[in-house]
């Protein structure tokens, strides 16, 4: 069984990285095999928009989102993790999500390939406002678009108020991401996903 994990922050070692981080080690500790990429460290460019993907399967941007692509066929389950900026998800969570074209296409699409479909998911926003139903409006559409994209959205996670407090300061949070993980881990592995 394997999870990846993608942190979509321009910070490398922000509250998105150390929440989805946390609840990768949940999954670690249940003993799944975990990847986990940042937007930090990946040069992934924008959607073209050119449509070569429809032809042939596959993105002709020849960069890193080559390598996630190949750990996202492999995946039982995908933690996407984003700050929340102006909001909605960051820059850096759009263009991921824009990508995705290559490989995933809804149902209704001539594209539609059953392989793709089905794939676990579990979001994960964190936010400077203390309100976490601030952006209530925007997390449920992200969810319903990843849905439409034929992700089985497992659960929606919204880490508020660190404005002042940052993750790892955050009492409990340590153990809820962390059981998280192990959560879907073991509802993977007994089948009930």
């Amino acid at each position: 069984m394997k999870i990846l994990g993608f942190i979509a922050s321009p910070r490398k070692e922000g509250n998105t990285a150390w929440t989805v981080n946390k609840i990768l080690e949940g999954v670690k500790e249940q003993g799944a095999e975990i990847q986990s990429w940042s937007s930090c460290d990946l040069d992934i460019k924008p959607c073209k928009g050119c449509l070569s993907c429809a032809e042939s399967g596959k993105c002709v941007i020849n960069d890193d989102m080559q390598k996630i692509y190949a750990d996202l066929k492999q995946a039982d389950a995908v933690i996407l993790g984003s700050p929340v900026y102006m909001g909605q998800m960051s820059g850096q969570a759009k263009i991921f999500t824009d990508r995705l074209f290559a490989q995933i296409t809804p149902r209704f699409s001539p594209r539609f390939k059953e392989e793709n479909a089905g794939k676990k998911l579990i979001l994960v926003f964190t936010q400077g406002n203390p309100d976490p139903e601030m952006f209530r409006v925007y997390f449920d559409y992200t969810k319903k678009m990843f849905q439409l994209l034929e992700f089985d959205v497992k659960g929606l996670y919204v880490v508020s108020g660190l404005r002042n407090e940052p993750a790892h300061e955050k009492k409990d949070l340590d153990a809820e991401m962390k059981n998280v993980g192990a959560l879907l881990t073991s509802e993977l592995r007994a089948g009930r996903l």
